[in-house]
């Protein structure tokens, strides 16, 4: 298996993150999007990371990996058997990647993306409507909804794995959860942080 994507895209982090809690072992490139690598261009034609390969089986994006991987490795399983908790399991997917990730990424495009890759200042403006505007209620209900150390079914599952990603980034950026205003999220996602196959995901060249 190879997974093309830097571990700094919350969604290429998605995938390597299940494919280290299935015990599976991947080759990871971390290219960025709209790399002219032929090769990972073949997995992506749109130039979004992830892109995947599996012997010669190609496919791209985060979410449609992750089902294929269940459905061939099933064990162990990170998809909950039953409906009401699969259902659970893909509205949470659903909420990070369309919700979440791209209202907090916008803190770590403008703290890290702009200066240190566009050579750009960032627009501290766009960081402080996120921070003090935009993330806060997305932050109070992910409080509400965590009850344990995960999210569905009392054990992992592809929820907890897609919801951490963009923790990781504010982490960089300087903007980790503020766990005395947030008190049981923050202990849940240092939970999922501490997890060998979660800590251990970066870029090659950063390891």
């Amino acid at each position: 298996m190879i997974v093309y994507g830097t571990s700094l895209s919350p969604f290429a982090r998605k995938v390597l993150t299940f494919i280290g809690e299935k015990g599976l072992t991947t080759e990871h490139n971390p290219v960025r999007p709209q790399d002219p690598l032929p090769e990972f261009r073949a997995t992506s034609p749109l130039g979004k990371v992830p892109g995947f390969a599996d012997g010669g089986y190609k496919l791209a994006d985060s979410s449609a990996i992750c089902h294929y991987l269940e459905r061939k490795y099933p064990a162990p399983a990170l998809f909950p058997a039953s409906a009401e908790e699969l259902g659970r399991m893909v509205w949470f997917e659903e909420f990070s990647d369309t919700v979440l990730t791209p209202t907090a990424g916008r803190v770590f495009f403008q703290l890290r993306v702009r200066p240190m890759l566009l050579k750009q200042e960032p627009d501290m403006a766009v960081v402080d409507l996120a921070l003090t505007k935009e993330i806060p209620p997305l932050f109070d209900y992910l409080e509400k909804e965590i009850d344990g150390p995960f999210l569905v079914g009392g054990r992992l599952s592809f929820a907890d794995i897609a919801i951490h990603c963009i923790f990781v980034n504010l982490k960089l950026a300087g903007h980790p959860v503020d766990a005395k205003r947030w008190p049981r999220l923050g202990e849940y996602i240092a939970g999922l942080l501490a997890r060998p196959a979660f800590a251990r995901v970066r870029d090659p060249q950063a390891a």
